[in-house]
């Protein structure tokens, strides 16, 4: 009988702990790592774009194993206590409840297909029609300007002007060539004057802008080229995504009372 009663309770014994160890993965110095550990880590690898292999799962066990030892080492020492640890743990804590915040929005404010397409259709009515492969000499005063005109009249080479006077470090020694934009790539003032010329013209007044006094030349046009809304579509998406999630940060920040 008594030999019966123990083989029960030793049964019911394995019963209670078998439940209990397999939702840990060991026991370090008598205290139980859950499994949950190594299924956070592995969620946040993921979500980063680093998903993890069957392989791979063993490294995370020992990972998280190796943690528990460290922590514990750590606590030992005192080193959970200490001012810059507590300061340390706040940020940490600061940074995580934001990012689950904007987390949040995102997922309650997502950028649709339409919105998508809209910013695209936007994006081609202002780039498209012609490209222009344009070349410029800046300088500071519009004397400069007009004396470099009178030069081109007389024989001299844009290029050489151009390295020689432009003020336009990214040109300047490339003999003021810009490369193919469209005219949205520049401020206003230099579009203007820039579409208004023909293959191989120059502006034969300077023309004014915030950055100073340009002569411009265009040495070729020709239709835009623009890439199709599917190649386009992964970018604009995050841009719209990154555009709602600075309006939601503004609109937190103006209604927020501090003092």
């Amino acid at each position: 009988m008594k030999k019966a009663f123990l083989t029960a309770v030793a049964a019911a014994a394995i019963g209670i702990a078998l439940p209990v160890m397999a939702q840990n993965i060991a026991i370090v110095n008598g205290k139980p790592v859950p499994k949950a550990r190594v299924d956070m880590l592995q969620q946040q690898l993921t979500k980063a774009g680093r998903p993890v292999s069957e392989e791979q799962a063993g490294q995370l066990k020992d990972e998280v194993i190796a943690r528990e030892i460290f922590m514990q080492e750590a606590s030992k020492r005192g080193l959970d206590a200490t001012d810059d640890f507590k300061a340390q743990m706040e940020l940490a804590r600061q940074t995580i409840l934001i990012r689950e915040l904007f987390a949040d929005y995102q997922k309650a404010n997502p950028v649709t297909d339409a919105d998508i397409k809209a910013e695209y259709d936007k994006f081609v009515a202002s780039n498209g029609g012609k490209e222009y492969k344009a070349s410029h000499i800046l300088v500071e005063n519009e004397d400069q300007a007009k004396k470099i005109i009178v030069d081109l009249k007389k024989g001299a080479k844009f290029e050489d002007l151009a390295k020689k006077m432009s003020k336009d470090p990214g040109s300047g020694q490339n003999g003021g060539d810009l490369d193919w934009a469209t005219p949205s790539s520049y401020v206003p003032e230099f579009a203007e004057a820039m579409t208004k010329l023909k293959k191989g013209e120059t502006t034969q007044v300077p023309v004014k802008s915030q950055f100073g006094w340009h002569v411009i030349r265009v040495t070729d046009v020709r239709d835009a080229k623009l890439p199709n809304f599917e190649e386009v579509k992964p970018q604009i998406a995050q841009q719209l995504q990154q555009q709602k999630l600075a309006q939601f940060q503004d609109t937190l920040r103006k209604s927020a009372k501090v003092e």
